[in-house]
This record gives C-alpha cells, structure tokens and sequence, in this order.
C-alpha cells in the first residue's frame, strides 16, 4: 500500500491494452523513448500479465503497472508477473481486502466524494478518479479539493490533448491517465516510429 513517488515523475501515464503478446516490448520501448516513465497494462485481455512481466524484463528503467483490477483473478495474476503498481476502476470491500496483501504501490478507483473517504479511511491518499470526464471532469475535482485536501487523485477518462493540461494544472492531481496518445492503426500493423510520432505529438501543449 506505499506509495512511490517516482511514479509521478512521469505525470501523463499511457493506459495501454495489450492484443497480441508480440506487441508488448515495442510498445514499452518506443513510449520509454518517448519520455513516458510510467505504464498501465489494462486486465482488459488474456495478455496482460504476460505483458507486464515481458514489459519488466526488457525495460527495467520503466514503471509497469496492472490497471483493471476488479478482482482475486486479476489480482494474483498481477503481483505475479511483477506489477510495478497496481490501479482498479472502482474499489469496493473484497477488493481493499485482497489490497491489504499488496507490497507494491496501490491506487483504488473512485468515483465519488463518499467512495474518496472510504479509500482514505483504508489508508490511501492517492487514488484513482475514473471514468473523470463523466463524473464531472476538472469541475469535480476542483470541488473535491478543500474538503479533500488531504487527497490527490490519478483521473483517467475523458482525457485527451485538448483537455490534458486542465487536468494536470490541478493541485490535486498527481498524474493522468489515457490512451489518446496511442495510435491504434500503428499498434495494430507494428509502425513503431508512426506510433512514437504520433503519441509525442498527442502529448504537446
């Protein structure tokens, strides 16, 4: 349940959904040289965890977490291929629980000023807000901020170019999440140099 503050040294994090295992490593490479530092690997296919530990072992200098964990399942699978930190969508009783057992940084999805508390009360104080755009965006979060101000939040959601920089000129965001800057033709075909291009472009003020 620590949390690292390494991570947020990377403050635009790629939520990345890996389709084929043979996408990973590329994918991880070309982001790092991008100058993305941070990783989440989606629970969203069969490849994940398989990803995540290809991801560690060919870059060791990245941080490689698991997203979408809703779950016992996702969860054993993350912390067994060596997740970096771990993120969920939303976090209810069983999942604090299986969260408690955690020795790698752990992020908790919420949603709502209620669901912030409940996670605060379990100890974590940086959290996920998802999905943001449709749970009031930067209006929210700017709402949540005095009388949460003990809390930072990780939103994802909604997010793209046009809005990034709203998101991140908040006191109480730490990072943000998406996969906006992700060309899906290119991960598609393997075009690593039009993959990188483009999420550099995707990432500019």
């Amino acid at each position: 349940m620590s949390e690292n503050p390494d991570l947020f040294a990377c403050p635009i994090v790629p939520v990345l959904t890996i389709n084929t295992p043979e996408q990973a490593v590329p994918l991880a490479e070309t982001l790092g040289k991008v100058g993305f530092s941070a990783l989440e690997v989606t629970f969203r296919t069969a490849h994940a965890a398989t990803a995540i530990a290809a991801m560690r072992k060919a870059c060791p200098d990245l941080h490689i977490g698991a997203g979408t964990i809703t779950g016992a399942t996702q969860f054993d699978a993350a912390c067994a291929a060596g997740s970096d930190f771990l993120v969920s969508p939303g976090t209810g009783p069983t999942l604090f629980e299986l969260f408690k057992q955690a020795t790698m940084p752990v992020f908790p999805g919420i949603a709502t000023p209620s669901e912030a508390l409940a996670a605060y009360e379990q100890g974590y104080k940086i959290q996920k807000f998802f999905p943001a755009s449709a749970n009031g965006g930067t209006a929210m979060l700017k709402a949540m901020s005095a009388p949460l101000a003990d809390i930072s939040f990780m939103p994802t959601g909604g997010i793209h170019r046009e809005n990034m920089q709203d998101y991140l000129a908040l006191p109480n965001v730490v990072s943000i999440g998406g996969s906006w800057m992700i060309d899906a033709d290119a991960l598609a075909t393997g075009d690593w140099d039009k993959l990188g291009a483009y999420a550099e472009r995707q990432i500019q003020a």
